[in-house]
């Protein structure tokens, strides 16, 4: 497959294919046309008399002086320099990339300006792996992420760095060391480049790539808690979810259905005189289905916004360049953070499962041993899940609920998205251990149900659990345990994807 640029429709897949890649990426005839159309375009309207934001007048505040066609290049120029203040440490490399993918998908559309070699120089800089440095601080996220897209092009001409191994190089040194010469950009450039929302877009593709892991495996996680436990399937019957029918409650509960088929432990179960389980058992496919609902809702504006044109002025035609506030990031920063609550609740009610385990109860030892008193067991890696939980909390405050004016006023309302994506990601990497403690300390619930055996599916994340971390007989360091616990989950060792037929 060859994805074309600025024509085919992207998405969660097609983007993380051209990263890292698995999917060949490039420009075709019809979008270098679009391309050239829309320089001309500029460049007749930089020549003329009449003030166009952006082309040839001033930025922000500054947007009602006008610019001599012999300036524009040092305008542009000094737009990039200007701007470029990001403080604090460098995003991932891998997030730089897909600012760069994502980006290079927007002006291709047609609408920025830019000229084609520019755009060309985009993708070589991802054929050749050199991908700039980008702080993570600085963004206000309107109009666009100005700070961080500032670095991600200083490059172009020659300044700022790119990642080289686990540190970083002069752009001018790798720059001549590949036999490429800065560029000058031109009029409408240097703006075409920096408006945007690439920087959130780009944490956004992130959060969503390992949250779509991270849900499946808390549906993992949930089942063998309430194999452990016990637990009744009864909650999880298609015949309650059909009269509630919530697309990720619908999925969910099917998923746990599958999970438990031939469980000899649930079987066991039949009879019994238990009525109901706690709620963070019983209400898996409510609470995970609802943060389900809630990734859904992500994929779908995100995916919008990878084939959007997000930057400013939009060149119409030679006469016409439309301001207005496509660079805003308020679509994507809203359900980013809802998006941060539904992973940190998936976080919470692992943690209520996590406390289950440890109660006695049901036949279980407490605190997972049957030492308990000279052993403490499994007692105190509750109190991690405990503290991130509630640093997931503390994150959860949205940004974008908060607006504080930039630009002299020009830019008085801005949606802080930056902020919400890089918090979402945060949450997801706090996540990821919380349910490694759980997996740990359900597995060690099965110890005590056996000779009954699970489902094929728990049995083999199970296998898999033991051949890194044994079971708990007396108390030693848990510490390596549950670093191998959570690389398993952050490596996405588990057996989460399964037909529910």
């Amino acid at each position: 497959m060859t994805f074309r640029y600025g024509l085919d429709r992207m998405d969660l897949d097609i983007v993380n294919g051209i990263a890292d890649g698995s999917i060949k990426a490039g420009l075709c005839a019809e979008a270098i046309a679009r391309i050239n159309q829309s320089r001309s375009n500029v460049e007749v309207m930089a020549s003329s008399d009449k003030a166009i934001y952006g082309i040839n007048t001033g930025f922000g505040p500054l947007c009602d002086t006008q610019i001599s066609p012999a300036e524009t290049a040092l305008l542009q120029k000094n737009l990039l320099i200007t701007h470029a203040v990001g403080v604090g440490e460098p995003i991932a490399k891998a997030i730089s990339k897909l600012m760069l993918i994502t980006k290079v998908h927007a002006l291709s559309q047609g609408y920025s300006g830019v000229r084609l070699e520019v755009v060309e120089r985009m993708l070589k800089f991802i054929e050749l792996d050199l991908i700039p440095v980008v702080p993570e601080q600085g963004s206000v996220g309107a109009s666009g992420d100005l700070a961080p897209l500032s670095h991600l092009f200083l490059p172009l001409l020659g300044e700022g760095e790119f990642w080289h191994g686990n540190g970083s190089i002069s752009a001018k040194e790798a720059l001549a060391q590949h036999g490429l010469a800065p560029l000058e950009l031109q009029a409408k450039e240097g703006l075409g480049l920096i408006n945007g929302t690439q920087f959130i877009l780009s944490h956004a593709i992130t959060a969503l790539t390992k949250m779509r892991y991270l849900l499946d495996l808390a549906d993992v996680a949930g089942a063998m808690s309430i194999e452990g436990m016990q637990g009744s399937g009864s909650p999880f019957r298609p015949e309650l979810h059909q009269i509630r029918a919530f697309a990720g409650n619908i999925e969910v509960a099917a998923r746990m259905r599958r999970l438990f088929k031939d469980s000899e432990n649930m079987a066991s179960h039949t009879g019994c005189a238990r009525v109901q389980d706690p709620y963070s058992l019983r209400c898996i496919p409510q609470v995970h289905g609802a943060s389900r609902n809630a990734y859904n809702h992500l994929k779908e504006l995100a995916e919008i916004e990878m084939n959007s044109v997000t930057d400013n002025p939009i060149v119409i035609s030679s006469e016409e360049a439309i301001s207005g506030g496509g660079f805003h990031g308020q679509p994507l920063a809203m359900v980013l953070d809802y998006t941060s609550i539904a992973a940190a609740e998936l976080g919470n009610i692992s943690d209520r499962r996590c406390y289950l385990l440890l109660e006695g109860l049901h036949g279980l030892p407490r605190l997972l041993t049957k030492a308990g008193g000279l052993n403490s067991g499994m007692m105190i890696p509750q109190y991690v899940t405990a503290a991130l939980v509630t640093e997931n909390k503390s994150l959860c405050f949205p940004p974008s609920a908060d607006s504080v004016p930039t630009s002299m006023g020009q830019e008085d309302h801005v949606s802080m998205g930056s902020i919400s994506g890089r918090k979402l990601n945060q949450i997801l990497g706090n996540l990821e251990k919380i349910l490694a403690i759980e997996l740990m300390y359900a597995a060690q619930a099965i110890e005590f149900r056996r000779p009954n055996k699970c489902s094929d599916l728990v049995e083999h994340n199970f296998a898999l659990i033991r051949s890194k971390v044994a079971k708990l007989e007396e108390d030693r360091l848990l510490k390596p345990d549950i670093d191998a616990m959570i690389k398993l989950v952050t490596s996405q060792a588990f057996s989460v994807s399964f037909a529910l037929n």
